[in-house]
């Protein structure tokens, strides 16, 4: 496979040219890098000394809390930890920028890269005991023959490898001029994938076997994207310094428990059936957004001297909003019973129609739900039932799993586009949980969630780009089985309690089962 890639150019003054990288928490408790955009975003607003930022200018629906350090989603009010951490500064490039460049380039282009200071490279570190002949070397190791000389003896050689490249063990040993890299990428470039893969583990083999030093690479078997990132500068450090390299090979991707015969697959006790569909959404009639809004609402004589979120407007001037007008006076304020947030009743009517019109209203500062949130899932089926598998971090029990079916159709009046057709990418999607008082409870509650068309949406895919397509809405599932490399996997000691709050925060307690009971 073949695949385009490009080379960017920062501002020495921006995030990646002063070192900074700021990263998110994520479910397993380990860091994720923010995107360069983001985190440059983030950055320039932090040394501003704003006490925030709001992501959704970029298209991110966050708020970045420096006070707190922390990140929350405007949507379901969840927070997560943020942090700033130094890193290494971008290579200074010298001249005019050159123009973009990508590979594969077009005929006859020219390939020249720009002039660029060189990297810096690690202090000496002890020499480590040699490993006895013929071990074999452990997981999440580099191997490196030779020892670190003073820099100065060695910069021919790392302006000739300005890229990691393969070399035997025969020509590590030789002298820096008895060959040049560039002399040997021409033969590697002969070579296929399955020869690289072969010259690869046969040098490993002799440098291992021949008592090279080696240098831990701590946590390559870790979920985080940042071990195998940490690993590949580790190598392109080392092969710049002159040095081979060997680096153990990546976890696998697990995403699948092993096949499970029909016999294996068992219901799930205190809950009926082991399917749930769901069909298109019957349209409520009878009740105006007035008369479902004065079941949620107090009128306010006397308006607070304040803004209404909604218009932005004093409360004590008419409303400012100016789209289609409701019939109802402009200057006329109400109160919401629960939360006791204060807006223009015209405000509120206007947001009411402009929503899914299914006779509940939730507040847009505090997110408190009023009535029974619905929302504009697609037709579909839910499938669930119990494997004899155990998840990673669960090995007393066994695993709930989850397929979501969902196909492509055309949009409804709810949907963003009405009359227009809707794609369903990766479906059948499969889900896990484990089968424990805790998992069951969330299992039921995702029930609820389902039946009330709040597990998926229609809209623009945040990982794909692509609109009208169905995506998940704000209650996240685990969809690895055996591994946790992209975050949805096991072991995550918090995943429960995250997803319980994402289902709260949807109106969905277990006072809904009591509901739906009734």
């Amino acid at each position: 496979t073949i695949r385009p890639v490009r080379r960017s150019y920062y501002d020495p003054s921006s995030a990646p040219g002063k070192g900074v990288v700021w990263e998110w928490e994520n479910d397993s408790g380990t860091w994720t890098p923010y995107d360069m955009d983001v985190g440059i975003t983030i950055q320039r607003a932090y040394e501003k000394q704003h006490p925030w930022v709001d992501l959704s200018a970029i298209g991110f629906c966050y708020i970045i809390d420096f006070a707190t350090m922390g990140q929350i989603n405007r949507q379901t009010q969840r927070k997560r930890r943020v942090r700033r951490r130094l890193d290494m500064v971008y290579p200074l490039v010298s001249g005019t920028l050159p123009k973009s460049q990508s590979w594969p380039a077009s005929p006859g282009a020219a390939a020249a890269p720009p002039p660029r200071k060189a990297p810096p490279v690690p202090p000496a570190t002890p020499k480590a005991p040699a490993p006895t002949p013929g071990a074999k070397a452990p997981d999440g190791v580099a191997v490196v023959r030779g020892s670190l000389k003073p820099l100065a003896a060695q910069g021919g050689r790392r302006q000739a490898a300005s890229t990691p490249a393969l070399s035997s063990a025969s020509s590590a040993s030789s002298p820096p001029g008895a060959g040049s890299g560039k002399a040997a990428r021409p033969a590697l470039g002969t070579l296929n994938r399955s020869h690289l893969q072969r010259l690869a583990i046969a040098q490993s083999r002799v440098l291992i076997a021949s008592g090279v030093p080696t240098v831990p690479v701590k946590n390559l078997t870790g979920s985080s994207p940042v071990n195998p990132a940490l690993a590949g500068i580790t190598g392109i450090l080392m092969s710049a310094a002159g040095l081979p390299v060997c680096l153990t090979r990546p976890p696998k991707l697990v995403l699948h428990p092993p096949p499970v015969s029909k016999s294996e697959i068992q219901s799930i006790p205190g809950i009926s059936h082991t399917c749930r569909k769901t069909t298109k959404k019957q349209a409520k009639k009878g009740k105006t957004p007035e008369e479902v809004l004065k079941k949620y609402l107090q009128k306010v004589r006397h308006p607070p001297d304040e803004d209404c979120t909604i218009c932005m407007e004093r409360l004590s001037a008419p409303s400012g909003y100016k789209g289609p007008q409701p019939a109802i006076k402009p200057d006329l304020v109400g109160k919401l019973v629960k939360c006791s947030h204060v807006f223009h009743l015209h405000c509120l009517v206007a947001m009411y129609n402009n929503g899914n019109k299914d006779g509940s209203l939730q507040c847009p500062t505090c997110k408190t739900i009023y009535g029974v949130k619905t929302g504009t899932q697609p037709p579909g089926k839910m499938e669930y039932h119990i494997i004899p598998h155990a998840l990673p971090g669960h090995a007393d029990c066994k695993t709930i799993r989850i397929i979501y079916n969902i196909p492509p159709g055309v949009q409804g009046p709810e949907h963003p586009n009405p009359g227009k057709s809707f794609t369903a990418r990766g479906f059948p999607r499969h889900c896990y949980l484990p089968d424990s008082e805790k998992g069951r409870k969330v299992l039921k509650l995702l029930l609820v969630a389902w039946d009330r068309r709040l597990i998926f949406a229609i809209g623009t895919s945040s990982t794909t780009g692509e609109s009208d397509t169905v995506i998940w809405n704000e209650i996240h599932h685990k969809t690895e089985f055996g591994s946790n490399l992209t975050g949805h996997g096991y072991p995550d000691i918090n995943y429960l309690d995250n997803v319980l709050a994402e289902l709260a925060a949807q109106g969905i307690t277990e006072e809904s089962l009591a509901q739906e009971k009734d």
